[in-house]
């Protein structure tokens, strides 16, 4: 299967979901610090180019890949991205039969892999808690997608004694060529294009937003720190509201639109307020420095329509 050999002298990671928005980003990043790249997903396999279509439902061929691959770390990005997917079922098929199916295929190579990332979610927090999430945050998520991710670090948790295993939990993040039904990318897209309103929900909520490259690096990072284990918060540790968002895309820009709050976007009883901890991620990677979220939309606004 594999006709793009691996180089004897280059560590080898392989990216689930590698084409997806945030999978080019930590390709870019591992090419960056000298690794060599594999991923697999669901389009049409390109060896030239280290990538190939292999389900994670594929048993035989995941193990066949793997076997032939044998990487030196992992990162489980493949999933169902955005949570307000139609097909709940979905998303317990792939987070949770597909990571098991990975794990299963990648203990008879763990003789190379030096860590297995699986991104999680801050999604497995809920939002009954108002303010700031650290790690020991009772887990009580509100929704099949933060259910299944929930799911997928218990049954991660089978395979920690035989697979070197993190876990990273995500808050929310952002950068060039994320889908415009994400909040920031649909705000910028209505200032790219100049329209004269916007439909939004509630616009006082206060959110972690993070640069994309900045999760990224974080990964990579992880990967190539032994100490890291468990499951680790990915977050800038500063909230804004969606209100703070327009006024510093409307400075950027000095373009004005009607700010329209439709009741079909609102959520009741939404916290005001979620924010992650970023403290044990830097106690185990030493610090990272942030992108400012204005840098992040002034780098997504510079982007071709």
């Amino acid at each position: 299967m594999v006709t793009h050999f691996p180089q004897a002298h280059k560590k080898r990671v392989l990216i689930t979901g590698l084409t997806g928005f945030t999978g080019q980003y930590v390709k870019q990043e591992f090419l960056a610090y000298g690794w060599e790249v594999f991923g697999l997903g669901t389009h049409p396999s390109d060896p030239s180019q280290g990538y190939f279509q292999v389900s994670l439902l594929d048993v035989v061929a995941l193990r066949t890949l793997l076997a032939e691959l044998r990487p030196h770390a992992v990162v489980h990005l493949a999933g169902i991205a955005f949570a307000a997917h139609r097909q709940p079922a979905d998303f317990y098929t792939i987070h949770v039969v597909g990571t098991l199916n990975l794990l299963a295929a990648l203990e008879p190579v763990s003789g190379h892999l030096q860590k297995v990332l699986l991104a999680s979610s801050a999604n497995v927090y809920g939002n009954t808690l108002a303010g700031t999430y650290h790690e020991n945050a009772v887990l009580q998520p509100f929704n099949d997608y933060g259910v299944s991710k929930l799911a997928m670090e218990y049954m991660a948790g089978l395979w920690r004694d035989k697979l070197p295993l993190v876990i990273t939990r995500p808050f929310n993040y952002t950068g060039v060529g994320q889908a415009q039904h994400f909040l920031l990318p649909k705000i910028i897209d209505h200032f790219k294009r100049k329209t004269r309103r916007i439909e939004l929900g509630n616009l006082h909520v206060r959110r972690d937003y993070s640069d994309v490259r900045n999760v990224a690096q974080a990964y990579r990072r992880l990967i190539e720190c032994p100490e890291a284990t468990g499951a680790i918060n990915i977050c800038s540790g500063t909230a804004y509201s969606v209100r703070d968002v327009l006024n510093i895309v409307t400075t950027l820009t000095g373009h004005d639109m009607e700010i329209v709050v439709n009741p079909d976007f609102v959520r009741a009883g939404e916290v005001e307020l979620l924010v992650g901890s970023h403290d044990k991620l830097h106690q185990t990677i030493g610090s990272l420095a942030w992108i400012p979220l204005s840098d992040t939309l002034q780098w997504m606004l510079s982007a071709p329509l």
